[in-house]
């Protein structure tokens, strides 16, 4: 029996997609199971969406530093807490946690849609 690439070369994008949206997931539990321990250390809720978006329904005292005000306003932030960031989907998210560390931050959490910190 002879493999044939060619076969199976159509289902690589989505398989890879799948697998992608798989490991999110399961990150994102992951992160779930500690945010009681770290809103316990004091962890400070920041979410990165856009005022409107915020106001449509965030958690409750989350503090809303939208993405493109982060690294101007990183100042407000205590680098010695864990900060616990969320978006919409996680994209914005995965940026700032990026943005924070490159400024010193070193306990950033990246919990994605911001559903998941509730």
């Amino acid at each position: 029996m002879t493999f044939d690439f060619d076969t199976i070369k159509p289902y690589l994008i989505p398989a890879a997609f799948l697998a992608f949206l798989l490991y999110r997931q399961l990150r994102y539990r992951a992160v779930a199971g500690r945010l009681d321990g770290l809103a316990r250390e004091g962890a400070v809720f920041v979410d990165v969406r856009t005022p409107a978006e915020f106001a449509a329904g965030s958690r409750p005292g989350a503090v809303n530093i939208p993405l493109d005000d982060l690294s101007r306003r990183a100042g407000e932030l205590d680098k010695k807490k864990p900060v616990v960031l969320c978006c919409a989907s996680g994209a914005r998210s995965g940026m700032a946690a990026r943005t924070l560390r490159s400024l010193g931050f070193n306990r950033v959490v990246d919990a994605g849609p911001w559903r998941n910190t509730l």
